[in-house]
């Protein structure tokens, strides 16, 4: 068995990524997603890639690994579970109470989002744990039962358990758990303690909620998926990649499917700090445009930043995952003009179908149609010929656009590249400037279908001097699910003080976190040579509401590493917030441990400097509309195929291949480095 698959799912294509262990190449197949049943997409992308490189056989897959959007997709359309939820006495409201923050602090029409699980479904039972595990009220078995019933009777398909302090002492959520599965056992159940053993109630409510309200969905989507590959003839076990990068077994994930809530995109964002570090690009932006949505995120030194959680729809979702930031500006975002007369796009996308216009189905203005309209983008086809454009339908829909606006047709498709690149710089700087990091400092890396297109605008705007283009950029994330290692988060919330005298007590709880990860490891069966542990903890300062997170050095507590705990999170402190404050009490509130158990991985070929002139690759010339010229430019159209090693090529050009399409702007030069990227250097350089 010597292939490996990565398969991921978009809104607009679903990208099939095989690398053949014994000849060292990659091959990538597109095929248009199913959005009703995204499983079928899959088996039709991985027969055509498994045709496309000599009629391999779906036996001779050795390992398979799946990005999806599914879970993500049912929490922002509504399209959850019916479900119940199970808490302490009196705090039955506290779904809807939150924080006691509006949506939007200058809004006072702003709604807050409706919760999961309606006030009906909310049962109450009787019992109290204190803050220090100390059991004030007993649990009450009889009157459990009785509350899980009343939940049976109204037809829920998913049980939420959500105690007060059940992070400390979880013994009562685990007797709760055992009650529902006696009385539902069809039921899928999630207990607080399981999902999130971290304090702060109501974002624990409602990261429970979550994982429940999806929970059957991802469950009987993988289930499906597993048993359908199993009929074609997969052999293997399938993994599925997880929100902060790494994968784990399809029957792992189908327990706790809101770790899987940034699964798409985040195995680009690994795959490209695997390929940039060993290009000697360890600062970088990960820049991920598709069809619906662009994905940034930023790495520093090779590593990708990590965060506890995030917000979906104005709901807080926390689990371990990549930093990544998403805004609806994607290939497929239409463009339209609000009551004010002006241009926006997004976040309203055409998707797989009907698609942009040019794709012969529907009939709205999107990006894509923009760059067909500008002939940026083949005006014929794109995919190699596997999709035939229709120039004249993109022509029409941005024309209609451009006769209310009163603009020439060529003048409105730039407005629309200009709105949706403001959109993306915008995302860009919540995940640098507004957190201490300066773009300019950083490379930008741009994938997914639309990427490369816009990744020389993206970065003027930004300031950056350097864009580095992978190999493959349209099915980045797919092969990055090739470069991902099988990976397991585990926490554990307990405020310690963090100085000389509190040494055990920090050892103590990390010793815990070692011992869940060494339990994990055992339980995935994974070689003990291939193990390795990363720990963090949470700090802040004495009274603040929030922490930063510093990494934790490899080996014992010592005092030499309290004294660089205390250092790195003053560093931290005054990057994000401008200050210090040394004579303040730090304490540690959450402490962290991520298991990883390497795997093997695609490799990271070098090739040699080619023969030939980059003038053998130009296959056409094609005039091209560029706001920087002014008037259409002449540009010349390169076979990324038969650029070589060392080839270096001048800006205005097109560089196109079968996944993605590169622009270069006047003045940029583009050269091939050994691992086949492409090396951008901006007009500003």
């Amino acid at each position: 068995m010597s292939l490996r698959i990565g398969v991921d799912t978009g809104g607009t294509f679903t990208d099939v990524c095989a690398y053949d262990e014994a000849t060292g190449r990659i091959h990538v197949r597109k095929v248009s997603s199913t959005p009703d049943d995204p499983g079928r997409a899959i088996v039709r992308g991985l027969g055509e890639l498994l045709d496309q490189i000599g009629g391999r056989e779906m036996a001779e897959v050795g390992y398979f690994a799946h990005g999806t959007t599914v879970g993500t997709n049912a929490l922002l359309t509504g399209r959850g579970v019916r479900t119940g939820l199970i808490t302490t006495r009196g705090f039955r409201d506290l779904l809807e109470l939150g924080r006691g923050r509006r949506p939007d602090m200058y809004d006072a029409q702003a709604d807050k989002p409706n919760p999961f699980v309606p006030r009906d479904l909310r049962m109450e039972v009787t019992e109290r744990v204190r803050h220090d595990g100390r059991v004030e009220v007993p649990l009450d078995p009889d009157e459990v039962r009785e509350a899980v019933r009343a939940l049976k009777a109204q037809e829920v398909a998913s049980v939420a358990v959500c105690l007060l302090y059940a992070y400390v002492r979880p013994d009562h959520e685990r007797a709760i758990g055992e009650i529902i599965r006696d009385e539902m056992p069809e039921a899928h159940v999630s207990l607080s303690s399981e999902v999130l053993p971290e304090f702060r109630e109501f974002e624990r409510l409602s990261t429970v909620v979550t994982n429940a309200y999806v929970g059957p969905v991802v469950a009987d989507y993988l289930a499906r998926l597993r048993s359908t590959l199993a009929a074609s003839g997969l052999r293997c076990e399938p993994h599925v990649t997880q929100s902060n990068g790494g994968v784990i077994p399809f029957v792992t994930a189908e327990r706790l499917p809101v770790r899987l809530v940034l699964s798409g995109p985040s195995t680009g964002v690994v795959g490209a700090a695997a390929i940039c570090s060993a290009a000697g690009f360890g600062d970088i932006i990960t820049f991920d445009m598709g069809g619906t949505s662009s994905d940034v995120s930023l790495v520093q030194h090779g590593e990708p930043k990590v965060t506890a959680g995030l917000e979906i729809d104005g709901r807080p979702v926390r689990s371990p995952m990549l930093d990544i930031h998403t805004v609806g500006a994607g290939g497929g975002s239409i463009a339209w003009i609000d009551s004010g007369g002006h241009l926006r796009v997004g976040p309203a996308s055409a998707g797989a179908f009907p698609g942009p216009a040019c794709y012969g189905h529907g009939d709205e203005a999107t990006v894509t149609d923009a760059n067909v309209v500008l002939r940026v983008l083949n005006p014929e086809y794109l995919l190699n010929g596997q999709l035939k454009i229709d120039h004249a339908a993109s022509y029409r829909a941005v024309a209609r656009l451009a006769e209310r606006l009163g603009l020439s047709v060529p003048d409105t498709a730039q407005g629309i590249i200009d709105v949706v690149t403001a959109n993306m710089a915008r995302a860009i700087r919540v995940i640098s400037v507004h957190r201490g990091y300066d773009p300019r400092d950083y490379a930008l890396v741009p994938f997914g279908g639309a990427g490369p297109l816009h990744a020389a605008r993206l970065a003027a705007e930004l300031g950056c001097t350097t864009v580095v283009v992978p190999e493959t950029p349209g099915a980045q994330s797919a092969l990055g699910l090739l470069m991902t290692d099988v990976r397991s988060d585990f926490l554990r919330t307990r405020r310690v003080a963090v100085h000389q005298d509190t040494i055990d007590q920090l050892s103590e709880v990390l010793d815990e976190l070692t011992a869940s990860a060494t339990a994990w490891f055992d339980s995935e069966d994974i070689d003990p040579a291939r193990r390795s542990i990363t720990r963090g903890v949470d700090m802040r300062y004495r009274g603040q509401n929030y922490e930063l997170g510093v990494p934790l050095p490899d080996g014992p507590v010592t005092e030499d590493t309290v004294r660089r705990l205390r250092a790195d999170f003053q560093d931290a402190h005054d990057r994000v917030y401008g200050y210090q404050l040394p004579e303040e009490s730090i304490e540690a509130v959450t402490f962290r441990a991520q298991a990883v158990g390497a795997v093997s991985r695609a490799g990271i070929v070098r090739s040699a400097p080619g023969g030939g002139t980059p003038a053998d690759a130009v296959t056409a010339r094609r005039q091209v509309y560029l706001k920087e010229t002014g008037a259409p430019a002449d540009c010349p159209v390169y076979d990324r195929g038969r650029l070589e090693v060392g080839h270096r090529v001048t800006g205005p050009a097109v560089i196109e291949q079968m996944d993605s399409t590169t622009l270069l702007l006047p003045g940029d030069t583009c050269e091939v480095d050994d691992l086949r990227n492409l090396i951008i250097r901006t007009q500003g350089s």
